[in-house]
């Protein structure tokens, strides 16, 4: 790959070089408007230097591009500022350049534009840096917490009050998923009590092996000792015996578009997948184990599209949450009547994980792309309160004995504790990766975290959080 010649660093909110920039203009003196390409070709990123860590001040971070014309020349704007003073970068042959940025200590936080100025041919683009916060640990004191290793893959986790039992899912690595388990933990000691590995899925589309129904989301229903997992890859959903795990029913593909979450409303008999890339929520009933008629909630923004995520459920209120990464809106869907209210989440970018405190009527909302947990008021949508909590802020639960939001932030491997009021009262180490987590209702949080390779001691763990005065 080609470099400019003096790649050293440059402060992203250093020295304003406008004199070099007005240099670097076309030479000729008959025109600025030189030939274009009609639209910027390829793609720029903006990220951490360092793979795996979130961009912080203090940091470097990495501007590259691929994709684009050889020899176009670059010029990397922060505002009025130049980040390459010393001349422009110029395209290799592949296509591709990288230049590496300071982010000074003074940075602040947020997803910062960096204009990408082409000549020869001529295009723009933007390339947004995300800047992510650092919030120092604390609160450990307060809790109890116990942890332990159960199988590669983990990615979500579910307490089982009538049977006292934890159930989690695992799948490794990208389709065709070969390695997957439902497992069931004893939440006293964290051992594994009874595993299984999910039957064989039918061949791809091209005739290539399918892997196998691979479990993702999981969801527990007491009344007929049952756990529901979705299949994510193979766009479906299945059913296991809490009891010892065997296979009771698995749904066939397309049952639900890319299924990402499941939840159980015991009382009314029905369980809800969320279709992620679209508005639905999938429908079935618990007892028959047929797929009802679907919730299909509709985006609020103009030509936007609801792309249902994680879900959360008040069955004693009969409200049914979720959240849209694509257009940042969460819905509250009245279970009695089928009404279904959604409210835009400003100050949210890419939001994905989803909580519902019924007893003050607040949505917890947790934002991957701007770090951070909105606490709304479902019944107008107002955001009371907006807190930066850790770089990929994914899941939320909320814990109804302390009160309090648990927030798993994946790039900063932290789960934050915050209160009603907005207010960060414990951030906690989680090892690697945290990924989802879910209140059993009597005081203790259940998350699991994933891995950064086979050898990572510090992932694929279940983690129990617990009020350090109980201690269980």
């Amino acid at each position: 790959m080609i470099h400019h010649a003096a790649s050293r660093l440059s402060p992203i909110l250093g020295a304003t070089a406008i004199a070099w920039a007005l240099a670097a203009l076309p030479a000729a003196a008959d025109t600025l408007f030189t030939a274009t390409s009609d639209g910027f070709v390829g793609s720029v990123d903006a990220s951490a230097a360092a793979q795996g860590t979130p961009a912080v001040a203090g940091s470097k971070a990495v501007v590259s591009g691929e994709g684009l014309v050889p020899g176009q020349e670059i010029t990397l704007m922060r505002g009025t500022t130049v980040l390459n003073p010393e001349g422009p970068l110029v395209v290799d042959a592949e296509g591709k350049f990288s230049f590496e940025v300071e982010i000074d200590a003074e940075a602040l936080t947020g997803l910062q534009p960096i204009v990408v100025i082409g000549e020869k041919p001529a295009a723009a683009t933007v390339a947004e840096l995300k800047i992510s916060p650092v919030v120092p640990l604390s609160g450990a004191e307060t809790y109890a917490i116990t942890s332990e290793k159960v199988t590669r893959g983990l990615y979500q986790v579910i307490y089982s009050p009538a049977n006292d039992a934890v159930f989690v899912t695992s799948a490794v690595g990208r389709p065709p998923v070969k390695e997957s388990t439902v497992t069931r933990i004893d939440p006293a000691t964290l051992a594994v009590v009874a595993q299984v590995n999910p039957p064989a899925a039918p061949a791809r589309d091209d005739g290539s092996d399918g892997g196998v129904f691979a479990a993702y989301g999981v969801a527990v229903d007491d009344t007929n000792g049952n756990v529901w997992v979705t299949n994510t890859r193979q766009n479906t959903i299945a059913v296991y015996a809490q009891a010892d795990l065997a296979l009771v029913k698995q749904f066939e593909p397309g049952a639900v578009q890319h299924s990402r979450d499941v939840v159980v409303d015991e009382a009314n008999g029905r369980a809800y997948a969320s279709a992620t890339g679209t508005g639905n929520i999938e429908v079935f009933d618990t007892k028959t184990l047929e797929q009802l008629e679907p919730i299909v909630i509709k985006s609020g923004k103009r030509g936007g599209e609801f792309s249902a995520m994680s879900l959360d459920l008040d069955p004693k209120g009969g409200k049914l949450v979720t959240v849209s990464i694509a257009t940042d809106e969460a819905a509250l869907v009245d279970l009695a009547t089928g009404e279904v209210k959604v409210v835009p989440l400003p100050g949210a970018r890419a939001a994905s994980g989803v909580a519902y405190d019924p007893v003050e009527g607040l949505i917890f909302v947790t934002s991957q792309a701007t770090d951070n947990l909105l606490i709304v008021k479902a019944e107008d949508g107002t955001v009371l309160h907006d807190v930066e909590t850790g770089a990929g802020a994914l899941n939320v639960a909320f814990e109804p004995v302390s009160r309090t939001a648990f927030v798993a932030n994946r790039g900063s491997g932290t789960i934050t504790v915050v209160d009603t009021s907005g207010k960060i009262v414990a951030n906690l180490d989680s090892g690697s990766l945290p990924n989802q987590l879910r209140a059993d209702g009597k005081g203790n949080v259940w998350a699991v975290n994933k891995s950064r390779g086979e050898d990572d001691p510090d992932g694929d763990r279940i983690w129990k959080i617990a009020p350090a005065a109980a201690g269980n």
